[in-house]
């Protein structure tokens, strides 16, 4: 990776809960950069750490509960945002590093009009005066493709369909023109056809604008589509890392190879047969295996799995948490698309 290119470097992440079971770490010594204008998927089952990471840059979790352990850095302008004092964020969220969230009706305040919610950005960031405001609110509704964007932006969240309401979130994320934009599952809840119409527009606006994507999701077809690389993450850990195209085509992680034979293939028709899946369950991170922490689940292991917790090989262009990484033809069957 081009150090002078890269927007964004995390390094040795770990989160920490406080619970009535003691003390739980959710986030797991996970380290990754994105450069200026990629887009880097995060994937992984329900559970695995992907959100907890995107709040932890973002300082989004309540220190009541959480804290980052010592050697965690978040790396963004020459500062450590890991340890940064809140001031210090308040000048960087929704400015320089913006997030959409998974569920816009949770997010948007339904008892202020669209505008509202974008000018409070804009007020907060910018030096512009009421009317540049107005103009930029504007502005930002025609961006993401929103009709009639004077009159829409007198309206409320509730007046607006999903996909409205998902495009809002992209416009107050992107209003600032922020450096890095973190999307939490930004299509979970939308229909097929306007998945796809937010997919292209966050990929229009990150050719247009130049803004570093960290898109965290658990669908692999997305990946696909708008991903240049892509992170696996399982029980904390990041297990896998490599360009989309070349994890697709040979992923070295059994979790990996697993995760992609269970995409259903177009084209080919298996009747009778159902779709591959993973047996077992994700360990709970109150009783994490002594050795790799996807052994009860794998096909490949072996005394040393059961004994010793593998480590990320430092390969820059594929890195890999393995004892026995695949490297057989049979891993290099590509998903359809790819």
């Amino acid at each position: 990776m081009n150090d002078t290119n890269t927007i964004l470097r995390v390094n040795h992440l770990s989160t920490c809960f406080k619970t009535d079971r003691g003390v739980v770490t959710a986030v797991d010594d996970v380290s990754f950069e994105v450069e200026r204008g990629e887009t880097l998927g995060i994937v992984g089952e329900s559970g695995c750490g992907k959100t907890v990471t995107s709040k932890s840059i973002m300082r989004l979790l309540p220190e009541q509960i959480s804290f980052l352990k010592p050697e965690s850095e978040v790396l963004f302008g020459g500062v450590n945002l890991a340890f940064a004092p809140e001031k210090h964020m308040r000048t960087v969220r929704g400015n320089k590093i913006a997030m959409i969230f998974q569920e816009p009706m949770t997010s948007l305040n339904p008892v202020f009009t669209v505008g509202w919610q974008i000018d409070e950005a804009l007020k907060y960031h910018t030096t512009l005066d009421r009317g540049g405001r107005n103009k930029r609110a504007i502005e930002m509704l025609e961006l993401v493709e929103i009709p009639n964007p004077v009159e829409r932006i007198d309206e409320y969240p509730h007046q607006l369909s999903g996909g409205m309401r998902q495009r809002v979130m992209i416009a107050i994320a992107l209003c600032c023109e922020p450096d890095v934009l973190i999307a939490d599952e930004p299509t979970t809840a939308l229909d097929v056809t306007i998945q796809a119409q937010i997919l292209r527009l966050m990929n229009d606006l990150k050719d247009r604008l130049g803004t570093a994507i960290i898109l965290i999701t658990h669908d692999l077809g997305v990946v696909a589509q708008v991903c240049d690389r892509v992170m696996v993450m399982y029980a904390g850990r990041a297990i896998e890392e490599a360009e989309v195209v070349e994890l697709f085509h040979r992923p070295q992680h059994p979790y990996t190879k697993a995760l992609l034979e269970s995409i259903p293939k177009s084209g080919r028709r298996e009747h009778g047969r159902r779709l591959p899946t993973i047996d077992g369950m994700v360990p709970s991170l109150f009783d994490l295996p002594v050795g790799c922490r996807f052994q009860d689940r794998c096909g490949f292991r072996d005394q040393l799995c059961i004994d010793q917790e593998p480590v990320l090989t430092t390969d820059p262009e594929h890195r890999v948490r393995c004892h026995h990484p695949l490297n057989s033809p049979a891993s290099s069957d590509p998903v359809d698309g790819v």
